[in-house]
């Protein structure tokens, strides 16, 4: 374990949203037409609208694996898991539910979700190749001391094919990247996560 990398407070994580009441105010964004961050765009309310209704997909077909939660129930130890997030972000849509059930599946799993831009020092304390990418997951003591594990913005699978698109695209438009991407995820149905996730839980387990 090391040290965490920003200083995080029991009030930032009181300030957080659980999982169920960021799904929750993510409707009330939708409803009434806006989003998070200062990009109000049309295209930016349409990611906040499809990202909803990734999430309330994700909440009913994600499935935990045995393996995995098998390993989650051994965690003895609190743990707080801090995700730092937007509400138009697809690859957060795709992730955070099942990152949410696998908090769930053990008590000592505290799983907090803040904003990306109303955090800015926290964010560039976690940045993926110099960039704000999102989600980020950083799983922490319960004593917000130590850094057990950082996780996203996604599978290394997609980092590695979105950093070979915007070497060549291929003929594709950004658009139409984001739609093989969004389907990459329907057709891997989390395995990836799991097993990216796997070794980071198994190594904060307390013998």
């Amino acid at each position: 374990m090391k040290s965490l990398r920003y200083p995080i407070t029991s009030e930032l994580l009181a300030g957080g949203f659980s999982y169920p009441e960021f799904v929750e105010f993510t409707e009330q964004l939708v409803q009434e037409n806006r989003t998070t961050g200062a990009n109000q765009s049309e295209e930016y309310l349409a990611y906040t609208r499809m990202s909803l209704q990734r999430m309330v997909r994700w909440n009913k077909k994600s499935k935990v694996s045995e393996e995995l939660e098998q390993l989650l129930l051994r965690v003895n130890q609190p743990q707080v898991w801090l995700v730092i997030t937007e509400a138009w972000c697809g690859d957060s849509a795709q992730s955070i539910p099942h990152l949410a059930k696998l908090a769930d599946l053990n008590p000592l799993i505290t799983l907090k979700i803040v904003l990306r831009d109303e955090h800015p020092d926290l964010m560039d304390a976690y940045l993926t190749n110099g960039n704000r990418s999102i989600p980020k997951l950083v799983a922490m003591t319960a004593d917000l001391l130590q850094e057990l594990f950082t996780w996203g913005p996604k599978p290394k699978y997609l980092l590695d094919l979105h950093a070979a698109f915007k070497q060549n695209s291929g003929g594709l438009t950004y658009l139409e990247f984001l739609e093989e991407i969004h389907l990459w995820y329907a057709k891997n149905k989390q395995k990836d996560l799991e097993s990216e996730i796997y070794p980071l839980i198994s190594s904060t387990l307390i013998p």
